[in-house]
């Protein structure tokens, strides 16, 4: 037995995690899970202008797709004009040619085919016609920490970034959210104030509100490392583009030592929770002490 599911998986979050789980109910014992998703995410097609970033890269989102969702393999299509341009029909049996599925897992509000125009019913019709059962996974909900309760989806986490609720995020995604990025050369100012920081190449990624975040990071040969984390345009130096640049710390609040040009590798960086807002000192030495307070603040939060 074979089980797919077809969407963007983008954040791979708690709500996907049920569908598969529902398809891996589906396939049984010995059976085979399929992640279904598009590369470059089908708005990126039909809407170049107007750029929504990421929140999973491919790379990312396939392995998160295997180690959280237990999925067996992640099939990529490439949203073509003509891919996107088929019938529901059409596309559904393209598909089932490409992998030869016995049960289709989807919410309430799945949509495929030409201008969105299949529905799970239209789905329903087809599984009657070809032979493959259409199972639906009803809305994943999760509380957040107001006490609201709100579904898991990609969008709902993107709100909560746009607002620096990193930690209600985390909700949604059941884990934090990470940025696993290259590390680039910055206006290397923090290290002239006893605050050296990693800058990070985030282009293309979603950054939360600008602000100040506890967090961690992990360095490529696996050290973990206590982070503080800034997001913003570095308003007392002067506007400057949107970065997103961390401080590395051990647990007793001294810098990690590290190489001060150490450019070009990947580091992951998790967000824990938000500290304070963007702000303009009217000093340096006002934004030292709110920094140092920044730290102890950070050095409380994760060690919790």
């Amino acid at each position: 037995m074979q089980a797919i599911v077809i969407g963007n998986f983008d954040g791979v979050h708690c709500g996907h995690r049920q569908l598969f789980r529902l398809a891996k109910d589906a396939a049984g014992a010995g059976g085979r899970v399929v992640a279904v998703t598009f590369e470059p995410l089908p708005a990126a097609v039909l809407r170049p202008d107007n750029s929504i970033g990421r929140l999973t890269p491919s790379a990312e989102r396939a392995e998160l797709l295997r180690s959280t969702c237990g999925v067996d393999e992640v099939i990529e299509l490439q949203p073509t004009p003509e891919l996107l341009g088929r019938t529901p029909e059409g596309f559904i049996a393209d598909l089932r040619a490409r992998v030869p599925f016995d049960a289709v897992v989807e919410g309430p509000d799945f949509r495929f085919g030409k201008a969105r125009a299949g529905s799970l019913d239209t789905l329903r019709e087809l599984g009657a016609k070809l032979g493959f059962r259409v199972i639906e996974a009803p809305p994943f909900s999760v509380d957040l920490t107001d006490g609201t309760r709100v579904e898991a989806r990609s969008s709902v986490a993107r709100q909560l970034l746009a607002a620096g609720r990193v930690a209600d995020a985390a909700r949604v995604f059941g884990r934090p959210y990470e940025l696993r990025c290259h590390t680039t050369r910055g206006d290397q100012r923090g290290r002239t104030i006893g605050w050296p920081t990693m800058n990070l190449d985030s282009h293309g990624r979603i950054l939360p509100a600008d602000g100040v975040y506890t967090g961690g990071a992990t360095l490529p040969n696996g050290q973990r490392a206590v982070a503080a984390i800034s997001v913003g345009t570095k308003p007392t130096f002067g506007e400057s583009a949107r970065t997103c640049e961390a401080t590395l710390l051990r647990h007793d609040g001294r810098p990690l030592d590290l190489p001060l040009d150490w450019y070009g590798f990947e580091l992951h960086l998790r967000f824990g929770s938000w500290i304070r807002g963007q702000e303009k000192f009217a000093s340096l030495d006002a934004l030292l002490a709110q920094m140092e307070r920044d730290r102890a603040a950070v050095l409380v939060a994760e060690s919790v």
